[in-house]
C-alpha cells in the first residue's frame, strides 16, 4: 500500500511550479491582492467608483488587508514553515491549489457581497481560515510538534473574521471588536515568531561576519514577560479601547518591546538590508503601541494613525521582509537583497511613515494619504516584478 509520504512526494514532483510550495501561490496572490485592495480603496475614497460590497468602504479595506492579504501571507508562511518544524513533506499540488482557490473565492465574494450575499461571503472567508487551521493543526499534531499555539492563533483569527462579518451584517457588537481582535492577534504572532527568527538570523549573520562581542541569544524569560505584558495590554485595548488603563498598559508594553528589540542588536546589521529590514519592521510594534497608548491617555495622537504603525508599518513591513527572504531561500537563491529588493524595503517603510505622520504633515491629510498609497503600491509592484517569476517558475537548480 502506498503511504502518505509517497503520495505527497509524487504529488510534489508532478505539480506545476506554482503549487510546489505554499509560499508560492499565497505570497504572490497576497501581494497582488494588496495592490488590488489599495487601488480600489483609493478610487472608492475619491468617489471614482462604488464597491459592490456589503461592507462600508473603510471596513472593507480594513478587513481585506487583515484577513485577505495577511491571511494569505500567514498561510504561505505557516504551511512552508511546518515541514521544517515537523519533518513532514509539504502540502502541494491539488490540495494546495484548492486551499488557494478557497482564499481567492473569499476575496471575490466579499468584494461582491452586496450581490452574492453577506452570509455566503462570510462562510467562504471564515471557512478558509478554519481550513488552514485544520490543515496546519493536523500536520503539527501528527509530528507532536510544539507549535500548536500558532495554529490556535489562526483559529482565533477565524473568530475575529467572523466577528467582523457579524458587525457588518448588523449584529449588536461593540464597534470594531473584530478588527481590533485581529490586530491584537497578528501583533502577537509577529512578537512570537519575530522573537524567534530575528535574533536567530541576526546572530547567524553576525557570526558569519566574524563579529566580536556577544551575539543575540535565544528567547528567554524576558521575552516571555514582554509577550505576556503585550498580550495583556492588547486584550485590554480589544475589550476596552477607550479605557485609560488600556492606554497606560499599551505604553508600558511599547517600552518593554523597545528594550526587547534593542537586545537583538539590529544596529549591527546596517550592512545587510535583508536582515536590517526585520529590525526596522519590528520597530513599528513599540512605536504603534506607544502611539496607540498616547491616543487613549492624552488624545495627543490620532488613533487611526497609531493603528497604521502596527498595520502598514509592522505587519506590511514584516511580511515583505519575510516574503523576500523566504522566497529567495526556498527557490535556491542567495539571501542577499539586490537594488529592487532594497527599493521595496524603502518604499514600504516610507509608506508607513507617511501614513502614520499624515495628521501632522505640512500638507493636506488626503494628499498625505495618496502619497502613502503611492509608496505602498510602488513597494508591492516592485515585489511582484522581482519575485513573481521566482514564485511562479521552477527553481533554477531543478529541485522541487
Amino acid at each position: 500500500m502506498t503511504d502518505g509520504a509517497s503520495i505527497r512526494r509524487a504529488r510534489l514532483a508532478a505539480s506545476p511550479a506554482l503549487f510546489r510550495g505554499s509560499f508560492r501561490p499565497f505570497f504572490l496572490g497576497g501581494a497582488l491582492w494588496a495592490l488590488v485592495v489599495l487601488v480600489l480603496f483609493i478610487c472608492a475614497l475619491s468617489a471614482t467608483i462604488t464597491l459592490p460590497t456589503a461592507f462600508d468602504t473603510i471596513a472593507w479595506h480594513r478587513h481585506e488587508m487583515l484577513f485577505g492579504y495577511l491571511g494569505a501571507v500567514i498561510a504561505g508562511f505557516l504551511l512552508t514553515a511546518i515541514p521544517n518544524w515537523t519533518g513532514r513533506l509539504p502540502i502541494a499540488g491539488a490540495p494546495l491549489a484548492a486551499l488557494a482557490g478557497l482564499w481567492l473565492a473569499g476575496r471575490i465574494a466579499i468584494l461582491c457581497s452586496a450581490l452574492v450575499g453577506a452570509p455566503i461571503a462570510a462562510v467562504l472567508d471564515v471557512g478558509f481560515l478554519l481550513t488552514l487551521a485544520f490543515v496546519a493543526g493536523r500536520e503539527v499534531l501528527a509530528a507532536h510538534n510544539r507549535n500548536l499555539p500558532v495554529v490556535g492563533m489562526v483559529l482565533l483569527l477565524a473568530v475575529a473574521s467572523g466577528l467582523d462579518h457579524a458587525e457588518a451584517m448588523g449584529a449588536p457588537l461593540p464597534p470594531g471588536l473584530g478588527y481590533r481582535f485581529a490586530v491584537g492577534l497578528i501583533v502577537m504572532m509577529i512578537g512570537l515568531i519575530g522573537g524567534r527568527i530575528i535574533p536567530s538570523f541576526t546572530r547567524n549573520w553576525l557570526a558569519k561576519q566574524g563579529a566580536a562581542g556577544s551575539l543575540p541569544g535565544q528567547p528567554g524569560r524576558f521575552d516571555v514577560a514582554a509577550l505576556a505584558m503585550t498580550a495583556l495590554a492588547l486584550i485590554g485595548w480589544v475589550v476596552m479601547p477607550d479605557a485609560t488603563t488600556s492606554g497606560y498598559a499599551l505604553l508600558v508594553a511599547g517600552a518593554v518591546q523597545i528594550v526587547r528589540l534593542a537586545l537583538w542588536q539590529g544596529v549591527r546589521t546596517v550592512r545587510e538590508p535583508i536582515v536590517l529590514i526585520l529590525h526596522i519592521a519590528y520597530l513599528w510594534i513599540p512605536i504603534g503601541l506607544v502611539l496607540l497608548g498616547l491616543s487613549i491617555v492624552s488624545g495627543a495622537f490620532q488613533a487611526s494613525a497609531a493603528l497604521h504603525a502596527l498595520t502598514a508599518g509592522a505587519m506590511a513591513g514584516m511580511t515583505l521582509a519575510v516574503m523576500t527572504r523566504a522566497t529567495r531561500g526556498h527557490t535556491g537563491r542567495d539571501l542577499v537583497a539586490g537594488p529592487m529588493t532594497i527599493a521595496v524595503y524603502i518604499l514600504i517603510t516610507l509608506a508607513a511613515a507617511i501614513r502614520v505622520a499624515a495628521p501632522i504633515l505640512p500638507i493636506s491629510y488626503m494628499a498625505a494619504i495618496h502619497l502613502a498609497a503611492t509608496a505602498w503600491i510602488g513597494a508591492f509592484v516592485l515585489f511582484v516584478i522581482a519575485y513573481g517569476p521566482m514564485l511562479a517558475m521552477a527553481r533554477p537548480d531543478g529541485k522541487p
